[in-house]
């Protein structure tokens, strides 16, 4: 099993992480914290990619809880037909878009509570809300930093929410705002699930994990 990294090594990672992508960005497209909330829930057991292609029709449709309830679930099912378990997820974001009119006048709240009592919107999707649009040093974790996070010894834990913890408790504060965007691209285009390219990573030197692939 990975040792957990000490404190300077957490530090000489993400500093190598921001010096390499200084300004990291989430991969899911949208225009306001409502668009970033919807696409999100759609993102569930989907690709950025997938989501991304259908909401580029969507936004000019329904970019507000207003203009989503209008579109209504049958209206919307066309845009996202092929995102994986659309029916469920287009029954969510209606519905959400409902409470949003209801309940905070058209607005997505800014505590997690609130949040998570949205349909299909669970800890890690509030956690991306309230980091990407507010600023929140959250920490959402997805399979990508899970496996990271795990493998490479920056945070250990067996389930979503000890990997979680353990960011909050060893990543130094300066960094986390940022480290889960350097975490899923680290997980997305080189620590990659079924052959890491270990040859080509900032961090192997400071890495625990015994099994590094080779050229």
């Amino acid at each position: 099993m990975p040792r957990q990294l000490a404190f300077a090594e957490q530090r000489e990672v993400f500093a190598r992480l921001r010096a390499a992508n200084p300004h990291p960005r989430g991969e899911l497209e949208h225009t306001s914290a409502f668009t970033l909330l919807v696409a999100v829930v759609l993102s569930a057991q989907a690709t950025d990619a997938s989501v991304n292609k259908a909401t580029r029709a969507l936004w000019p449709v329904a970019d507000t809880p207003e203009r989503m309830l209008a579109l209504g679930e049958e209206g919307l099912v066309p845009f996202i037909r092929t995102i994986g378990l659309y029916r469920a997820k287009a029954r969510n974001v209606i519905a959400l878009s409902r409470l949003l009119v209801e309940r905070h006048g058209g607005e997505v709240p800014s505590s997690r509570a609130a949040l998570e009592a949205l349909p299909g919107v669970g800890r890690k999707t509030a956690n991306v809300v309230l980091n990407m649009w507010w600023g929140h040093p959250t920490q959402p974790v997805d399979t990508h930093v899970f496996r990271v996070a795990n493998r490479t010894g920056i945070a250990l834990g067996a389930d979503v929410m000890a990997v979680e913890r353990a960011l909050e408790n060893h990543v130094p504060v300066e960094f986390q705002t940022l480290s889960h965007h350097w975490l899923i691209l680290h997980g997305r285009y080189t620590c990659l699930a079924r052959r890491p390219r270990c040859p080509d990573c900032l961090i192997r030197d400071l890495c625990t994990w015994e099994e590094k692939t080779t050229p």
